[in-house]
């Protein structure tokens, strides 16, 4: 938490956390000080982000990506770099990768990044991976509806993760019998996006849609 407030006083812009295991209330706490500071935050618990050939900010393994047009907005890590393994073996460069977090809190996250990707020239499509827990993935969707105009293809994890049980995450979790993967896709599916059963389907969906 200090790491963070410090480097929003220090003038950083763009704070960007890896760290599992931070305290949810540290996580508000700090988040609300680093937005009043006018900066924004990336994580906890998050491999952080990628423009290939530019900038690295975090721990994603380079040698996967590739330049290109599709942006990446993702919960998960180890996914984020299937898709994008699939997107480069499908000659689907890359203009920019965002691991948003698999906590309950984090920064930002995907309404935010798809407004940022609807608006970046150098962006022309997006994969969007998602999991169960939460209703980000519903926001998200809603956004999608009213705002984004370039194509968008989303994977959602998690289809078989029984209720009440944390899958990986501790954001990933059904409670309440809400937050399920097959309300995630339908959401999805009601406004006209593309979902993909796996991972690898991804750049097919967004070739498709183009």
């Amino acid at each position: 938490k200090d790491a963070m407030m410090e480097a929003a006083d220090a003038g950083i812009k763009l704070i960007v956390c890896i760290t599992e295991g931070v305290p949810t209330l540290d996580v508000v706490e700090a988040y609300s000080y680093i937005r009043r500071k006018g900066a924004n935050l990336i994580g906890p618990n998050c491999p952080g982000l990628i423009s290939p050939g530019k900038s690295l900010v975090g721990i994603m393994p380079t040698m996967i990506f590739s330049e290109g047009s599709t942006g990446v907005i993702s919960r998960s890590g180890t996914l984020t770099y299937e898709v994008v393994y699939n997107l480069t073996a499908k000659g689907m460069g890359q203009s920019t990768a965002v691991g948003v977090g698999g906590d309950p809190v984090v920064g930002l996250y995907y309404r935010e990044l798809l407004e940022m990707f609807e608006n970046d020239p150098e962006t022309d499509s997006i994969a969007l991976i998602g999991e169960i827990g939460g209703d980000a993935e519903e926001r998200a969707a809603e956004y999608i509806r009213d705002h984004v105009t370039k194509p968008v293809a989303v994977f959602i994890a998690g289809q078989q993760a029984p209720p009440g049980k944390q899958m990986g995450h501790a954001g990933a979790i059904i409670s309440s019998g809400s937050g399920t993967a097959a309300e995630k896709i339908a959401a999805f599916e009601a406004v006209g996006v593309p979902v993909a059963k796996e991972p690898s389907q991804i750049p097919d969906l967004l070739k498709r849609s183009r």
